[in-house]
């Protein structure tokens, strides 16, 4: 039985280790490489007595940023990724939160690392790609070692404005990858464009199954997301068949005409997730690529990654909203209602199972706040994770993700769902995207839309599907739609826009 990530690696470097695994448009690291270099990674920290504890790898989104996160593993430690783009006030309350004795850098982060708190030692990368391997003390870890280390902590939002560090191990990951790639079919020939930043856990679909396989992961340079015509020209220029990425980004290139110009020549697997395709979108880009398979993800960071799965097997009318589907294997999904109970229609998705994660590191009340005991098992230890997300099964039997809970408001004596609206303004052919929030201190829906068409228009057509107390009380036209560092909408950024225009 498996019980470490690195033996994906390890099997993988016998069969192909000339083969590229990672690479940018800068660089490229067969697998050799990073089998080598990561080994005198651990081998480095073990002579540093650095050992089952927290290493921060604050490295340029580049090949050798992955060398270091399966380094930082060999050394039976967990990699905490960071980002130059990250503020300075949330590099240092996540540095605070860990305690941590040791950051991996490059040349340009290690300039910056200097500037901030940080009280353990700074190494580089290319300083610890050249120390010597040792073989002996990392057989002895490998003996040691569990398939219940943590693999890495990843950092999300909190509500309070902290920082949730949230710690996956490796039985949790592995049984991730093997589903993942099982259901989205992932082999040797498998080529990947990495969208998702390295400190989010998005980038698990890629970063793993090509060590698992063999495949060849290539970094997307964020600057192409801003240019949706070149950017599905990288995609032909490697040759990638395969994408896992948010919504956001599909959206992005099929909403401004660019397979006018050029279309992917060699997708033939589209995931996507994050947030809801809508459905007007889905289509320009089934039109695009016909024989391409699409699946719909669910899944929150707390249970590693996704945890459902739809692949699109039918058509969709444009105001249909496409399932989450059904569970992957060794997960269960319980749909409960505000007392704790199996829920007759829409309810609180909880997920149960081999992928739900430690909880939050060095976090305890937030952990025992959403990690909590099955309320449908009173008889033993059973902890599932509550993900703050509404939904329901549809007449098939699928589960269909609904909304936030903090996307449902109170308004006008009704309860209202935020995403219903947008799915409506996305059906509107001239909307290319949009985004609706609350303004709780005026007490108004705000809908946010960039588009060619005015704010009139749009609410003499929504006035056509939503009851009269479900319409935006405002309408907003912008340019360009913020988005947080994952690629999701930034609500709170158009919340602040709301501020800035009264």
């Amino acid at each position: 039985m498996q019980t470490n990530i690195l033996e994906y690696l390890e099997k993988t470097v016998v069969r192909v280790p000339d083969k590229v695994a990672y690479a940018d448009d800068k660089t490229a690291i067969p697998f050799g490489d990073v089998y080598h270099n990561s080994r005198s990674i651990g081998s480095f920290l073990h002579a540093r007595g650095i050992y089952r504890e927290p290493v921060i790898v604050f490295m340029k989104k580049t090949p050798m940023a992955v060398v270091a996160f399966f380094g930082v593993v060999y050394g039976r430690d967990f990699y905490v990724p960071l980002d130059d783009e990250m503020p300075k006030y949330r590099l240092e309350l996540i540095m605070k939160n860990l305690n941590a004795r040791a950051v991996i850098c490059d040349d340009k982060t290690k300039k910056i690392m200097e500037q901030l708190e940080f009280q353990g030692d700074i190494f580089l990368y290319q300083d610890m790609i050249e120390y010597q391997e040792d073989e002996n003390a990392l057989r002895k870890i490998r003996e040691a070692a569990l398939d219940i280390d943590p693999v890495y902590v990843v950092f999300t939002s909190g509500s309070t404005g902290v920082p949730k560090g949230v710690v996956a191990c490796h039985r949790s990951v592995l049984d991730y990858v093997e589903n993942l790639s099982q259901v989205l079919h992932f082999n040797q020939d498998t080529i990947f464009a990495n969208q998702s930043p390295f400190y989010f856990d998005a980038c698990l679909k890629e970063l793993y199954p090509t060590m698992m396989f063999g495949a060849t992961t290539y970094i997307v340079p964020k600057s192409l997301f801003m240019f949706p015509v070149r950017l599905v020209e990288f995609l032909n220029k490697y040759q990638v068949n395969t994408i896992c990425w948010v919504v956001s980004a599909l959206t992005m290139i099929s909403s401004f005409g660019t397979f006018d110009t050029v279309k992917p020549e060699y997708l033939h697997t589209i995931a996507f997730g994050s947030e809801v395709f809508p459905i007007r979108q889905y289509h320009i880009w089934k039109e695009a690529v016909p024989k391409a398979q699409f699946f719909n993800l669910y899944g929150p960071t707390e249970a590693t990654g996704m945890s459902c799965y739809f692949k699109v097997d039918r058509e969709f009318a444009p105001d249909d909203v496409m399932p989450v589907g059904r569970p992957f294997k060794n997960t269960e999904i319980l749909l409960l209602d505000e007392e704790g109970r199996q829920a007759k229609e829409c309810g609180e998705i909880l997920i149960r199972g081999t992928a739900v994660t430690f909880g939050y590191y060095n976090n305890k009340e937030k952990t025992d706040e959403a990690f909590i005991q099955n309320p449908l098992n009173p008889y033993y230890t059973d902890i599932v994770y509550r993900t703050g997300d509404i939904g329901k099964y549809n007449e098939r039997g699928e589960l269909v993700f609904v909304s936030r809970k903090d996307y449902q408001i109170k308004h006008m004596g009704h309860r209202i769902e935020l995403g219903e609206i947008e799915v409506h303004a996305n059906m509107i052919e001239e909307v290319k995207m949009s985004a609706c929030i609350y303004d709780r201190e005026n007490s108004k829906i705000v809908l946010f839309y960039i588009g060619d068409t005015t704010a009139a228009d749009i609410m003499g057509r929504l006035k056509d599907k939503l009851p009269r107390y479900m319409l935006p009380n405002r309408i907003e036209s912008i340019d360009r739609m913020p988005f947080t560092a994952n690629g999701k909408i930034n609500r709170m950024a158009l919340k602040e826009m709301i501020k800035e225009n009264e």
